[in-house]
């Protein structure tokens, strides 16, 4: 075990912080803060694989397939608060977007012990869903080597699955099972082996690159407005108007009559506004573009 441990960067010790408990608050502070900033770079060694990671994923869901993500821990954490987070920003479905956590929904908050150790959990976990050649998954995993996440990577591919291995460390069993492996090296972390430190930010930098460009490559987005926004609550109401106005430069007595005739939909209220037509050929217009809200203004005007 511990010359397992010792050939991964994330867990390597760093001796130079023996003495860290015994420094000022803001010097630690200040270690971490520097730690943290490396970060970003570390991703962009990387953004050419993500890239293609995602056109790749874009292509798959487009033609209706789902975005699943699995992993452990704090990986497996991480993947579920994306997949939480795509309803409400970007409209999904609940069956769109997907995170799994190895020892479900309890080990969000409590180690459910083994749970990460068993390819087979992860395999179940996949049929249970019914994983298709349509779908996209998504291994994560901070050192790379976590039997869940390679388990479900593995059996996602031998279904025809997309597959995506995010990981924190150089030739790592995830992402050579991965058609797709994404390996965002940060080095040691500031308490050794705390990976859902550096490791943790980095998984959650290229899974909110993963969600987000994909959506816009969906047309979930137009330019960098939130069109496909869901209003369930006041704040996101406000918002819809705000869109609505910043897409159009409308009135909002106009936005409001559009945002009615719609059923609040953001996208086809501004489609009525900019495309001069009514709320039903907006739906339509924005079904045959597939959702592409360019493209159904493009129809409309044309």
């Amino acid at each position: 075990m511990a010359t397992e441990f010792d050939a991964l960067t994330t867990e390597a010790y760093r001796p130079e912080l023996a003495e860290i408990d015994q420094r000022p608050t803001l010097e630690i502070a200040r270690l971490m803060n520097a730690e943290d900033a490396g970060v970003p770079g570390a991703v962009a060694a990387e953004l050419p694989r993500i890239a293609a990671a995602i056109d790749a994923a874009a292509a798959r869901m487009a033609r209706g397939g789902r975005l699943l993500y699995l992993g452990a821990g704090t990986a497996g954490r991480l993947g579920v608060l994306d997949a939480s987070e795509c309803p409400p920003t970007f409209n999904t479905g609940p069956n769109e977007v997907i995170g799994l956590i190895a020892g479900g929904p309890d080990a969000l908050v409590s180690a459910v012990e083994g749970a990460e150790d068993s390819k087979q959990l992860a395999a179940a976990d996949l049929d249970g869903r019914h994983v298709t050649a349509d779908d996209v998954v998504v291994g994560i995993s901070a050192s790379g080597r976590t039997p869940y996440a390679v388990g479900a990577v593995e059996h996602a591919r031998a279904r025809g699955a997309l597959t995506i291995g995010v990981s924190c460390n150089a030739g790592s069993p995830l992402a050579a099972a991965a058609e797709h492996g994404i390996e965002v090296v940060v080095g040691p972390e500031l308490i050794t082996g705390s990976t859902r430190l550096k490791a943790g930010t980095a998984q959650k930098l290229v899974l909110n690159m993963i969600s987000t460009i994909s959506m816009i490559r969906l047309g979930k987005t137009y330019g960098n407005l939130m069109v496909d926004v869901r209003a369930s609550n006041d704040k996101l109401r406000a918002r819809s108007r705000r869109i609505v106005h910043l897409a159009t430069g409308a009135p909002a007595e106009v936005i409001e009559t559009a945002l009615t005739a719609t059923g609040g939909e953001v996208k086809h209220a501004i489609l009525t506004i900019l495309g001069g037509v009514d709320a039903p050929t907006a739906g339509r217009l924005l079904s045959q573009s597939h959702g592409h809200l360019r493209a159904a203004l493009t129809a409309a005007r044309g």
